[in-house]
């Protein structure tokens, strides 16, 4: 990440997260992750926040539709594309 860039958290006034329990995006089983990518999948604001967790290397929880393995693929195969 660009230490001179600034992400912006703006998106996550209009998230749909904010109105459901947190503990639903660090869910402990398979289950708990499809339960907040389906929350996730209704959100307006779903690609800033997969962004936003990829530039910060957030690597817990369920971050615009992504589980943590998914957003390591993500990172790993952007930096093999040198992305």
């Amino acid at each position: 990440m660009n230490p001179e860039a600034k992400i912006s958290i703006d998106f996550m006034l209009e998230a749909l997260c904010a109105d459901v329990p947190p503990e639903t995006f660090f869910p402990k089983d398979a289950a708990g992750v499809e339960i907040a990518k389906n929350v996730c999948k209704q959100c307006v604001v779903r690609i800033e926040c997969l962004e936003y967790a990829l530039e910060n290397r957030i690597d817990h929880g369920v971050w615009g539709g992504e589980s943590e393995r998914a957003r390591r693929r993500i990172i790993k195969s952007r930096r093999s594309r040198g992305a």
